[in-house]
C-alpha cells in the first residue's frame, strides 16, 4: 500500500511540474507578438527622433522587456498604436494652414496639475487640450486639397505613408525635414562618465606577447603544451 502511495505522489508530482513547465512557455508565446508589437511602434519612434539603429535596439529592448513583467496592475490602454500624424506636418485648423509643434503620444488632458513654485501658486488649472489625431488631415502632395493619412511598404520594405480618402491622389507623403532634428541634441564635450579617448584606443590585448592575457588561459596553454602536469587547476 505505500510502495502504490509513493508511485502515485511520485505521478502527480510530475503532472504538475509538466503543467509548470509548459504554463511559462505558452505565456512567453502569448507575449511575444506584444513584445514584437512594442517593439516594432518603439523602433519607429526612435528613428523618427533621429537616433542609429543601436542605440534604438537598447531603448526598445528595455523598455518592451519591462513591460513584459506583470505588475499586478493593468497598464492605460493605448488608444492610438500606430501615428500617422507626425512632428511638423501641414495641417488644416479651420481653413487656415499650420505646423504640428509636438505630439503629445501619451495623453490629452484638459486639466493641469501645477506644483507651487517660486512666484505662483500650486494647483489644477483648466488648459486647452491639445487636438485630437482623428481631426487632423494632412495636405495632399499632389492635390494640395486636405486628405487622410494611409500606410503602405514598398517593394524593398520600406514603410511609407500615403494620402487616402475621396479625391485623394494616393501619392507618397513625405516626413517632415524637422524630424532630421534631434529633440536633444548630442553632448559635443566628454562628461563625467565618459572614457577619455586616450584610454578608448589604448591596446590592452596581445596574443603574441600575452598582454592581458587571463591567468587561466596562460594555465590551460602551459597544461596543452605538457607543461603543467604539476600545476593545480
Amino acid at each position: 500500500m505505500a510502495n502504490k502511495l509513493v508511485a502515485v505522489y511520485i505521478l502527480v508530482s510530475i503532472v504538475v511540474a509538466a503543467t509548470m513547465r509548459v504554463s511559462p512557455v505558452a505565456a512567453a508565446g502569448d507575449d511575444n507578438e506584444s513584445f514584437k508589437s512594442c517593439y516594432k511602434e518603439c523602433d519607429d519612434e526612435c528613428k523618427e527622433e533621429g537616433t542609429n539603429s543601436e542605440m534604438c535596439g537598447v531603448k526598445c529592448n528595455a523598455k518592451c522587456g519591462a513591460e513584459e513583467i506583470e505588475m499586478g496592475w493593468k497598464a492605460a490602454e493605448k488608444l492610438i498604436r500606430h501615428w500617422k500624424v507626425l512632428r511638423g506636418d501641414n495641417g488644416k485648423d479651420t481653413g487656415e494652414t499650420g505646423i504640428i509643434k509636438r505630439v503629445i503620444r501619451s495623453q490629452n488632458r484638459v486639466k493641469k496639475h501645477i506644483k507651487q513654485g517660486p512666484g505662483h501658486e500650486g494647483g489644477i488649472f483648466t488648459v486647452e487640450a491639445p487636438f485630437h489625431a482623428s481631426n487632423f488631415q494632412v495636405l495632399d502632395p499632389v492635390t494640395g486639397k486636405p486628405c487622410k493619412i494611409g500606410v503602405k511598404y514598398l517593394e524593398d520594405g520600406t514603410k511609407v505613408r500615403v494620402s487616402r480618402g475621396i479625391g485623394a491622389s494616393g501619392s507618397i507623403i513625405p516626413r517632415p525635414e524637422i524630424l532630421k532634428m534631434r529633440t536633444t541634441p548630442r553632448p559635443t564635450v566628454a562628461g563625467p562618465k565618459d572614457t577619455p579617448m586616450n584610454l578608448v584606443l589604448e591596446k590592452t590585448y596581445e596574443p603574441k606577447s600575452g598582454k592581458g592575457m587571463p591567468e587561466l588561459i596562460n594555465i590551460l596553454n602551459d597544461v596543452a603544451n605538457g607543461l603543467g602536469s604539476s600545476t593545480n587547476l
